[in-house]
C-alpha cells in the first residue's frame, strides 16, 4: 500500500456549498462515526460562509449517537466521488471501512471505451416482449405489467396504478402470436409519451407486493448519469449475469440481473452486494430499485419519441454464483509468488524477538485461561516489561519499546491504578513511562472489523513494537464456534501487524469444563482456527494445591514478614540460628518477647495482611505452542494480588492440573463405588441378624439367611463356607460347619486387641 488516505484529504475534493442539508448532517456523521472531532467538521463546514453558522456543528455533534446501521467514512467517499473526485486506484488503499475498499473493482474508468447500442432494423414489438417473457419467466408463472399512466407536477410519466398481475407468461406469449403487430390488444392500450412497465419476478396473482412474488431470480440495475454507450460498456466489462438488457426509451438500460435467491432475506443481502460492486466501479445506482416486485420498462412499448426495446440476451457470467466468485477473485490483494532460489543464496533476517524464545516482533500471540486467573495482570505485566525492557514472569527477557493498551473491560481510573499496582508490586522503577499507551474503550468498543482500521489510523505514526488487546471477547466478529467466521475475525490481527509492522497479543477464556487432560492449544473456547492461528500461544490452567502445601507458603511469608521487621527494629543475629528462622512460630514468639507493645501491634498488621494475601493465592501452569521457537518447559506460578511470580522453591512441580474424567472412567468408578457400599450393606444387615440369633457368639448361617431375606448360598459365597474367610469381613465374623448336624454358622472373632469385636 503507497499510504491510507485520510478523511480529511478526502473532504478537500468536496465543498459543503455542493451538498444538501442531509448530505452536510452525513458528513459529521460520519466523521463522528470514524474517530474525529467536531472540530474537524466546522472546519469544513466553514469553508461555505453563506451557510455557516458558528456553533451549529458542535450543538448538532451532540445528537449524533450512532445506530445499529451507521453512516461510515464510505458515504464521505461516495459523495466526494459523485461530486468530481477521482481516486488514484492504484495508489490508495482507503481501509478505514470495508464498504469503500477496493475489492471487486474490474473497471477503470480512465480507459472504459463506450459501446453503441443498435435500434432494431425492423420494428417487432410482439416479438420484443415475447423474447422477454420467454427469456425471465416459466409459461405458467403470472406476470405483472401496467400500462396505464399519468402525469406528475415534474413532468414525468409514473404507473398510475398496480396494473394487472394475474396472467400467465405463456397466456401472454400465446396472444402475442396472434396478434402480430397489434401489442396493445393483449396488454391493453398505453400512452406511448409515458411508454408501459412490467415486473421482472413471477407473482402469485393476488398482489404486486414483495410477499406476492413467488421466486426472488431478477434484480434491476439501472444508472441514468453516464451516457448509455458507457453504460452499455460498464455492465459488460463487470460481466454482470444479465439475463435481458433492455433500453428504456430514456437516459438509462434497464438491467435485469440473475440473483437466484432462496428467499427475500438472501436477497437483499445479493442486491445489497450487487449494488456496492456496480458503485464501486462508477455507477451510480437507483436504489429505489431494490424491490424484487419493482416495474421496469416494458420492450416492445414507444415512449415519447424512443422505443423501449432489447439489446441484448444472456451476457456476461452464466450465474450469480459464478459472478460473484469471479468479482471476489479479481482484486485478491495477495502477493507475487515468490520463488525461493531469489533468496537461497541471500536469506533476509528474521525479525528479532519481541519476547525471547516466545514471540517475534510483527507476530501475533494469544494468552488463554479461564476465569480470574489474572489474565489481565499478566497483560499489563507484559506490557511493562516491554516498555522498561525487563524480564516478562521472571522467566523471559522483552525487547524494549512502546506498547498501546487497549483497554476494553475496565474504567479508565481502575485501569491507571493496576498499572501502578503492578510497577509498585514488581519493584520496577517506572523509568520509561512514556513508552505506554493507554487506549481506553469501555463502552465505546466495536467489532474488530470496524476498530482495525481506525486502530491503523490512530497507531500509524507511534512507532509501537506491541499492541496488547484485553480481552477480545468484547470486538469478535460472528460465531466464535464457526471456523471460517473466526478466520476472517483473527485476519483483522494480521492487518494490523502487517499496517503497523509490530505485535499484536491478546487474551481469550477458556471454553467451560476441566482442562488439565487437554493439550493447551485446545483450551481456549471457540473454534480451533482461532487458538492455531497465533504464532504463539501462552495458556494458563489451574493447580489444585493442598492444606499442606498452602501451610507452608503461609509459614514462609510470616518467616518473611518477621525477618524484615526485626532487621528494622531489633538486633537478634545473636538470639536466633537458622531452624529458628524456618519456623513462624518460633519467630512470632520470639518478637512477642522482645518488642515492645506498639511494635508488636504493628508487626501483628503486617502479619494478618500477608495471612490474607497467602490465602489467596493461587497456583498456576503456563504451556506453550509455539511456531517460531522450540517448546519451553512448563512454567509455575502463584499468583499474588497484583502479579504472578515464579515457583522457584518447585513447591508446584509435582502438582497435577485438574482433569476431565473420561465416560469410562466415571463408569468404572461408579462400579466400584456400588460393589463398595454393597459390600458395607451386607456388613450391617449381617450384623444386625446377628445380634438378634446369636447364641454364646454363634449363629446359624440358614437362620442368618431368612432373617435377612437372602439365599444360604449367598451367605455361603459371602464367607467361603467354612474353607476360607473374606477379608472383608475377616475380624468381625468366621463361618465353621458344625460336623455334627453338618450346617453352616458364623462365629464372632476376636478384635486385634483381644477385645470382641
Amino acid at each position: 500500500m503507497t499510504r491510507n488516505m485520510d478523511l480529511l484529504e478526502i473532504l478537500q475534493h468536496l465543498s459543503p456549498s455542493d451538498c444538501s442539508y442531509q448530505e452536510w448532517c452525513d458528513v459529521g456523521m460520519a466523521l463522528k462515526h470514524e474517530g474525529y472531532t467536531a472540530d474537524d467538521w466546522d472546519r469544513w463546514s466553514a469553508s461555505d460562509p453563506g451557510r455557516y453558522h458558528p456553533g451549529e456543528c458542535a450543538r448538532k455533534w451532540r445528537t449524533f449517537n450512532g445506530n445499529a446501521d451507521p453512516v461510515t467514512g464510505g458515504t464521505i467517499f461516495h459523495l466526494a466521488v459523485s461530486h468530481g473526485f477521482q481516486p488514484d486506484r492504484g495508489g490508495y488503499e482507503l481501509d478505514w471501512d470495508s464498504e469503500i475498499d477496493q475489492d471487486g473493482v474490474v473497471v477503470d474508468p480512465n480507459w472504459l471505451e463506450g459501446k453503441t447500442i443498435t435500434e432494431p432494423a425492423a420494428w417487432n414489438p410482439g416479438r420484443e416482449l415475447t423474447r422477454y417473457l420467454q427469456a425471465l419467466f416459466e409459461p405458467g408463472e403470472n406476470v405483472g405489467f401496467v400500462t396505464r399512466s399519468w402525469k406528475n407536477d415534474k413532468g414525468k410519466y409514473i404507473p398510475k396504478d398496480k396494473g394487472i398481475y394475474n396472467k400467465t407468461a405463456g397466456q401472454i406469449i400465446e396472444e402475442l402470436a396472434k396478434a402480430g403487430d397489434d401489442i396493445g390488444s393483449v396488454i391493453g392500450d398505453y400512452d406511448q409519451n409515458g411508454g408501459a412497465w412490467i415486473r421482472f419476478n413471477p407473482l402469485d396473482g393476488n398482489g404486486v407486493k414483495n410477499e406476492n412474488v413467488t421466486e426472488f431470480r431478477y434484480a434491476l440495475v439501472e444508472s441514468d448519469d453516464m451516457d448509455l454507450e458507457h453504460q452499455n460498456a460498464i455492465i459488460r466489462e463487470m460481466e454482470l449475469p444479465v439475463a435481458v438488457l433492455v433500453y428504456s426509451g430514456g437516459k438509462s438500460l434497464h438491467a435485469i440481473v440473475r440473483i437466484d435467491a432462496e428467499n427475500y432475506a438472501e436477497y437483499k443481502k445479493r442486491v445489497d452486494y450487487l449494488y456496492e460492486i456496480c458503485e464501486k466501479n462508477g455507477m451510480t445506482i437507483d436504489t429505489q430499485n431494490r424491490n424484487p416486485s419493482r416495474l421496469s420498462r416494458m420492450p416492445g412499448c414507444v415512449r415519447g419519441e424512443n422505443k423501449q426495446y432489447i439489446i441484448d440476451t444472456n451476457i456476461g457470467k452464466r450465474s450469480w454464483t459464478e459472478w460473484h466468485d469471479w468479482i471476489e477473485s479479481v482484486n485478491d490483494n495477495l502477493p507475487d509468488i515468490d520463488e525461493l532460489s531469489a533468496s537461497w543464496d541471500n536469506m533476509p533476517d528474521l525479525a528479532p524477538a519481541l519476547i525471547d524464545g516466545v514471540l517475534r516482533q510483527g507476530h501475533k500471540m494469544l494468552i488463554s485461561g479461564p476465569s480470574k486467573a489474572g489474565k489481565s495482570y499478566m497483560l499489563i505485566e507484559l506490557t511493562i516489561a516491554i516498555a522498561e525492557g525487563k524480564k516478562w514472569l521472571g522467566q523471559w527477557q522483552c525487547a524494549m519499546g512502546r506498547v498501546l493498551y487497549v483497554n476494553l473491560e475496565l474504567d479508565k481510573v481502575s485501569c491507571l491504578h493496576r498499572f501502578k499496582d503492578v510497577y509498585e508490586a514488581c519493584g520496577w522503577h517506572p523509568g520509561h513511562l512514556s513508552n505506554i499507551d493507554i487506549w481506553n474503550l469501555r463502552g465505546k468498543s466495536v467489532p474488530m472489523d470496524k476498530l482495525a482500521p481506525k486502530m491503523i489510523r490512530r497507531a500509524s505514526k507511534k512507532g509501537y513494537k506491541a499492541i496488547i488487546i484485553d480481552p477480545i471477547y468484547k470486538v469478535i466478529t460472528g460465531d466464535e464456534n464457526s471456523a471460517d467466521q473466526m478466520a476472517r475475525f483473527c485476519n483483522q490481527f494480521d492487518l494490523v501487524c502487517t499496517e503497523l509492522k509490530c505485535a499484536v497479543i491478546y487474551c481469550h477464556h477458556h471454553s467451560k469444563g476441566a482442562q488439565g487432560n487437554k493439550k493447551a492449544i485446545d483450551r481456549a473456547s471457540g473454534s480451533g482456527v482461532f487458538a492455531r492461528d497465533p504464532d504463539a500461544v501462552i495458556d494458563l490452567i489451574e493447580l489444585e494445591t493442598t492444606p499442606e502445601l498452602m501451610e507452608q507458603q503461609l509459614n514462609k511469608g510470616l518467616c518473611n514478614v518477621c525477618r524484615v521487621y526485626l532487621d528494622a527494629h531489633w538486633k537478634w543475629q545473636n538470639d536466633l540460628g537458622e531452624d529458628d528462622l524456618l519456623n513462624s512460630k518460633h519467630l512470632i514468639a520470639y518478637c512477642e518477647n522482645n518488642l515492645d507493645e506498639w511494635q508488636m501491634k504493628n508487626l501483628r498488621n503486617q502479619l494478618e495482611r500477608e495471612t490474607m494475601d497467602v490465602n489467596a493465592m493461587t497456583a498456576w501452569r503456563i504451556d506453550g505452542t509455539l511456531r517460531e521457537f522450540r517448546k519451553f518447559d512448563p512454567v509455575n506460578l502463584w499468583f499474588r494480588y497484583p502479579i504472578h511470580y515464579s515457583d522457584v522453591s518447585g513447591a508446584l512441580q509435582d502438582i497435577d492440573p485438574e482433569y476431565e474424567k473420561s465416560s469410562y472412567q466415571t463408569m468404572i468408578e461408579k462400579r466400584k463405588e456400588k460393589a463398595k457400599k454393597e459390600k458395607a450393606d451386607q456388613i450391617n444387615q449381617i450384623e444386625i441378624a446377628f445380634e438378634g440369633l446369636e447364641k454364646d457368639g454363634v449363629a446359624s448361617a440358614i437362620d442368618i439367611s431368612e432373617q435377612i431375606g437372602v439365599s444360604i448360598d449367598t451367605i455361603k459365597r459371602w464367607f467361603g463356607n467354612g474353607r476360607r474367610s473374606r477379608s472383608d469381613y475377616k475380624k468381625k465374623f468366621t463361618s465353621f460347619v458344625n460336623k455334627e448336624d453338618q450346617k453352616l454358622y458364623l462365629k464372632r472373632t476376636k478384635g486385634t486387641d483381644g477385645q470382641e469385636d
